[in-house]
């Protein structure tokens, strides 16, 4: 396992970042100056990071033309009935505006309560008066606000079945992974891809666990669960420690595009493997000594 993490450097290395960060969602984040505007921004890319990659950027861009030129101003100062008049007729997926809108106006609540969402973030998790970790307790109750249900760790779950696919609660098992991915943008430190937007540590990101991240993990041997659930996540997270116990995620955006890409196929092909540099510690060549 160990001799797999120099292979991995190797890939984040080896990866276009540039390139690869215009076809990203987050591309657009890094359209505005202010880390506001970043944090909402991200928060709108992140969430809609679900389906066709055209299909994607054509949301976003519509969601963040309806807000404006200064969506941190928008969210901030607008009813939440103006915000959901803005969404009217807005759809992406199995979201509708009315989703979107009370995730924006639940975005507003934290901003104006903490600061920034990322100081929210922080806040969260540093409440001990729960049974279950920081990490995950800070997750969940972001969810809760951001779904208009309060931050207590109880009562009912979002009712429409599109609020619950936006923002899904991390305790049932869900991967979350647009919600995880929120985090690592916001997380992580600035490196010209993710924002270093909160104080939440890095060490304590889980990978946000998609059928790209998931089939090349299990190449890899980082696990070998079959389901992209949280645990598989968390399993994922706890190999990559093994190379980097501060920053496991930092993996995440060259594993990520080395899937998007296809560059990396499903099975054995001596033609697109040939100058992988994840090929030596991959299940399928080390099968064929």
């Amino acid at each position: 396992m160990l001799a797999t993490g120099p292979h991995l450097d190797a890939l984040i290395e080896a990866t276009d970042r540039t390139r690869r960060r215009d076809d990203d969602p987050v591309s657009f984040v890094h359209r505005y100056e202010h880390p506001a505007d970043r944090e909402v921004v991200a928060l709108i890319a992140a969430l809609l990071a679900f389906g066709n990659v055209k299909a994607i950027r054509t949301s976003i861009g519509r969601a963040l033309e309806r807000l404006g030129d200064g969506p941190a101003h928008a969210i901030d100062t607008l009813e939440p009935s103006e915000i959901a008049r803005r969404l009217e007729g807005f759809v992406h997926r199995v979201y509708r505006g009315e989703d979107l809108a009370r995730v924006l106006s639940g975005a507003g609540r934290l901003r104006r309560e903490h600061g920034s969402i990322g100081e929210a973030i922080v806040h969260f998790a540093a409440d001990d008066s729960i049974e279950i970790p920081g990490a995950l307790a800070s997750r969940a109750r972001l969810v809760r606000v951001l779904a208009g249900l309060g931050d207590a760790l109880r009562g009912p779950p979002p009712h429409r079945s599109g609020l619950v696919h936006l923002v899904p609660d991390v305790r049932r098992g869900s991967a979350c992974k647009r919600l995880l991915l929120y985090l690592r943008w916001m997380c992580r430190a600035e490196d010209g891809i993710d924002l270093g937007l909160s104080r939440f540590p890095a060490s304590e990101l889980v990978i946000p666990l998609d059928t790209h991240v998931h089939r090349i993990a299990r190449n890899l041997d980082l696990t070998r669960r079959p389901d992209a659930s949280m645990k598989t996540a968390v399993e994922i997270t706890e190999a990559l420690s093994r190379f980097d116990a501060n920053d496991p995620v930092k993996y995440d955006f060259a594993i990520c595009h080395l899937g998007v890409s296809r560059q990396c196929p499903s099975r054995k092909d001596p033609e697109r493997c040939g100058s992988c540099v994840v090929r030596a510690v991959c299940r399928h060549w080390r099968a064929r000594r």
